[in-house]
């Protein structure tokens, strides 16, 4: 398998850009990798028949992408590219079965998933593009402005019930969560509910809500005083408030 003849000086250069150093110790800092697989003849023939080049994946990298795809067009005329989100893992599944060229996704791929893709003939290629973060938000009229990453953990595993337990009022914690395909809930699992933990076993509280997309986590939010959740910086909206995330107490 050879790679596919994109343009990657103008499509996807090697980083986009990073989190400003004011913000790292606020926000947790989180890798989009895209993974680009394809057969240049394969392709050639799709574009001759005028079919898309399917790109597929992160909700996280999906606004990006579609950016990417418009100035790459823009500049070629004659490509076409097709853009749509659903989560890492429906992304990375649809790269090994073969059905899109390109896979986007907020983590890196498993080594079960890229011995999946070789089964099927598919060679996977990891590329950082760009470099988000992942903020934790809650209403704007909860007081609450900080919590440490020990506190988020027990949040949403369910040792800390209600908000007063944290500094804030006497109300029960509402836990909003990205669905398991989601690489932004897989990051968010490993490094704060399990704290980088290799060994751990945490898992979301059962009481979590899962919700389909970025968007469906910023409405409840905005909706919700009592309501919790995570999600990429740039889905934060002046109608929701991020809380300031320390390492530790002190």
């Amino acid at each position: 398998m050879s790679e596919p003849t994109i343009d990657r000086a103008k499509l996807a250069p090697p980083t986009t850009g990073c989190v400003m150093e004011r913000l790292a110790a606020a926000l947790l800092l989180v890798y989009l990798v895209g993974v680009v697989v394809g057969c240049g003849s394969a392709q050639s023939a799709a574009r001759a028949l005028g079919q898309a080049i399917q790109n597929k994946g992160s909700d996280t990298l999906v606004n990006l992408a579609l950016a990417w795809a418009e100035a790459y067009m823009t500049l070629h005329p004659d490509a076409l590219i097709s853009v749509t989100g659903g989560g890492s893992g429906t992304g990375i599944a649809a790269m090994i079965n073969g059905t899109v060229d390109i896979a986007n996704a907020s983590r890196r791929m498993k080594p079960e998933e890229i011995q999946a893709a070789r089964r099927n003939g598919v060679t996977p290629v990891e590329f950082v593009v760009a470099r988000d973060a992942i903020a934790v938000v809650v209403n704007p009229s909860n007081p609450v402005d900080r919590l440490t990453l020990g506190q988020i953990s027990d949040i949403y595993t369910g040792k800390v019930t209600n908000w007063h337990q944290v500094g804030g009022d006497d109300r029960p914690i509402v836990l909003l969560s990205r669905e398991s395909n989601s690489g932004t809930y897989v990051f968010f699992l490993e490094n704060v509910i399990r704290l980088g933990r290799k060994d751990s076993d945490l898992l979301f509280s059962p009481e979590t809500l899962l919700m389909p997309s970025s968007e469906g986590i910023s409405a409840e939010i905005r909706q919700n005083p009592n309501a919790i959740g995570y999600d990429g910086l740039g889905y934060v909206t002046p109608d929701q408030k991020m809380v300031a995330v320390a390492r530790d107490a002190d």
